[in-house]
């Protein structure tokens, strides 16, 4: 008899290490925690669901490319993989979502989870577009659209340009030329029209005339050369602080002693990174009176774009589909939902009608930017965007040639030698990419 109980611990033991276990697991990758804090708020407020599910959140950042990393090691054999392993869902950013649309790894969420075009036919066009492969199949969903603003300080506005209406801003900054001219006024002042390097990349990168990767050729696109050449000018001519995005003084030109006049912010960057930014203490309320909370205003800026964006995948060799099916339903075609998300937290979601509810009720408008009511102005920008132009390598191109440029505007070597870096750097990540002529 003991030896039969030794038998049974062991074999207990053995099940438990190799995830023969008895309970059920819906595994979700992702980087972050944003995911799984929509998840937890508007799904289901634990990780044991009603179905006695538990879902294994498994969360890898995406520093040094390790979050697509572990998936091109995980995805290839998701089939064979033991329960508590196996990949059911994995979240996407804009600037990679190609590289797994058009891979056999991600399921089609119509004909194999089983969404339908009446489903998805309040999701704005683009977002539908980024997840749609080659051959026109739809591989993914997402619970918001990502369209940006220029957002300003309202106090210096109204030092410098005498008004701080959105309408009226907008007017004085509705092309690249105009930008300009209110830079130097800005500087005559003693203000930074932008922060730093990075700052102005995305209205010009999400305006490009062609993909930068065409039958594994890679060329930067004649609007990336000329947010380069821009950005030298605003270094030359100090009508930016000179930092570098995500760094601590970019951070603290937002705040309460900053002096720069504005961001340019897509919708998630304003209610999460902006707002926290501008407090003067982080761990209050974050409310008017606590630092320049309030001081802010967004209008459309010279140039209409986007910035970020995430995407749920359903992973193939998924032994979940109903349950993805359902959660897909709840948090990204569910217009109750879509509106709740953005009353709540002020982010932009994925749902025309209701994003259009909001932008028309005269009652609403963000404490955080002075009363706009800023929902208007995301829902005509959503509509203008266009994502024919992306590839699967774009967030390597971005990271790349931002980071090569900088010796550049600094004066530390030609722009001929940033650019001869750039192609370097990013072939040396991907191995198939050439330049032109090789």
């Amino acid at each position: 008899m003991k030896k039969f109980f030794a038998f049974l611990v062991v074999l207990v033991s053995v099940l438990v290490l190799t995830g023969c276990d008895n309970t059920k697991y819906l595994v979700i990758h992702c980087w972050n925690t944003e995911f799984q804090d929509r998840f937890h708020a508007y799904y289901n407020e634990t990780d044991i669901l009603p179905n006695g599910v538990e879902v294994k959140w498994v969360i890898t950042p995406s520093d040094n490319n390790a979050y697509q990393n572990a998936l091109d090691e995980a995805l290839p054999d998701n089939e064979n993989a033991p329960q508590n392993k196996k990949i059911d869902l994995f979240l996407m950013e804009a600037d990679y979502a190609l590289k797994y649309v058009n891979s056999e790894y991600t399921l089609d969420i119509k004909k194999d989870v089983g969404l339908t075009e009446a489903n998805l036919a309040d999701q704005y066009q683009y977002t539908k577009d980024i997840v749609t492969s080659s051959d026109g199949v739809l591989k993914g969903t997402s619970w918001q659209a990502t369209p940006g603003l220029f957002a300003y300080r309202r106090s210096i506005a109204v030092e410098v340009l005498e008004t701080d209406d959105p309408t009226e801003v907008q007017a004085k900054l509705a092309d690249w030329e105009k930008f300009e001219a209110v830079a130097e006024q800005m500087k005559a002042k003693g203000y930074f029209m932008l922060s730093g390097y990075d700052d102005a990349y995305r209205p010009f990168a999400n305006n490009i005339s062609k993909p930068m990767v065409v039958n594994d050729v890679i060329e930067l696109d004649a609007n990336i050369i000329k947010w380069i050449d821009q950005t030298k000018k605003f270094t030359e001519n100090d009508w930016n602080e000179k930092t570098s995005l995500w760094d601590n003084d970019w951070a603290a030109g937002q705040g309460p002693n900053g002096k720069v006049f504005g961001y340019f912010y897509s919708t998630w960057g304003i209610n999460f990174t902006l707002m926290e930014n501008s407090l003067a203490d982080k761990k209050a309320e974050a409310k008017v009176g606590n630092g320049i909370f309030g001081d802010w205003a967004v209008c459309e800026g010279p140039a209409s774009y986007y910035w970020g964006g995430t995407w749920i995948a359903a992973a193939k060799g998924t032994d979940d589909i109903d349950l993805i099916r359902d959660i897909m339903l709840k948090l990204t075609c569910n217009r109750e939902t879509m509106k709740k998300i953005t009353l709540d937290t002020l982010d932009f979601t994925n749902n025309k009608a209701a994003m259009q509810e909001i932008a028309n009720d005269s009652k609403y408008g963000s404490d955080f930017l002075g009363g706009q009511n800023h929902i208007a102005l995301f829902a005509a920008a959503a509509d203008k965007i266009d994502m024919s132009n992306v590839s699967p390598y774009d967030q390597t191109i971005t990271e790349k040639v931002q980071a090569a440029v900088k010796d550049y505007f600094d004066g530390i070597i030609t722009k001929d030698k940033a650019l001869e870096n750039f192609y370097k750097n990013v072939k040396d990540v991907h191995k198939n990419l050439k330049t032109k002529g090789e």
